[in-house]
């Protein structure tokens, strides 16, 4: 079972148990995890997901499609080169435990 690192922009941090098929956002707002609002419910339409992928995590992850890196031009937090959002990092045992870092403000 995956295991997801979620830092918030305060440096609390949660680590949660995450099953595989289901994505780091719908993680985190099933735990309650503070930053992570996920209002469209993880349809690529809202980008209040937004987390900062930890560098040897984010070789991991699969390449941002073109819908994924237009919606990271909206978010309420400048977008940086690790950033992504957390509705299209879905949980696997080959991808592992993940640590993200929550930004300060999702809307």
């Amino acid at each position: 079972m995956p295991k997801v690192t979620y830092v918030s922009d305060s440096g609390q941090t949660r680590v949660m148990d995450g099953a595989v098929g289901d994505s780091v956002m719908q993680t985190a707002v099933r735990n309650g995890i503070p930053g992570i609002v996920g209002e469209c419910g993880g349809v690529l339409s809202c980008a209040t997901c937004h987390v900062f992928v930890e560098g040897a995590d984010l070789d991991r992850l699969g390449p941002i499609s073109d819908m994924e890196d237009e919606m990271l031009e909206g978010t309420a937090v400048d977008r940086r080169p690790d950033s992504r959002l957390s509705c299209q990092i879905i949980l696997s045992d080959e991808l592992g435990d993940l640590r993200v870092t929550t930004p300060e403000t999702q809307q």
